[in-house]
């Protein structure tokens, strides 16, 4: 049961995303990004029987969901760029230069965390109804 919250979470996150694009607010739209895809490979692994998944890196949670199906090791690369959008999207100071991150985020950006997300949320789910959760 707590994977379907999990998995709720992340939808949310990801429509809260899109609508941060819309907004122009490109960093959120990064971040919530990340946030849709972590919230997602976690609610996975809950479905697995994890408990205590204590990670924030996407790179790292699509190397444990690999353990149950292989087909999540073709995510590692989107991991890793969803990674960098974890702290500087939010902290000044994340950042080399005068930039704060609602200058420094694009469209461009905003737009491939949100197809990054997708993909995973697209994942976590195809595996999660084949196995009946």
């Amino acid at each position: 049961m707590e994977e379907k919250r999990w998995l709720r979470q992340a939808e949310k996150d990801l429509e809260s995303a899109r609508d941060s694009l819309t907004a122009k607010h490109y960093e959120w739209a990064c971040f919530q990004s990340q946030q849709a895809a972590e919230k997602a490979l976690k609610a996975f692994l809950y479905s697995k029987g994890l408990r205590a998944i204590l990670t924030h890196s996407i790179r790292d949670l699509v190397l444990d969901c690999s353990k149950y199906e292989k087909d999540f090791s073709n995510l590692v690369g989107q991991g890793k760029v969803l990674d960098t959008y974890y702290i500087p999207t939010r902290y000044p100071d994340g950042l080399v230069g005068n930039e704060i991150p609602a200058e420094y985020y694009s469209p461009e950006d905003a737009e491939q965390c949100i197809s990054y997300a997708e993909l995973m949320l697209k994942t976590v789910k195809r595996f999660m109804s084949s196995s009946g959760n």
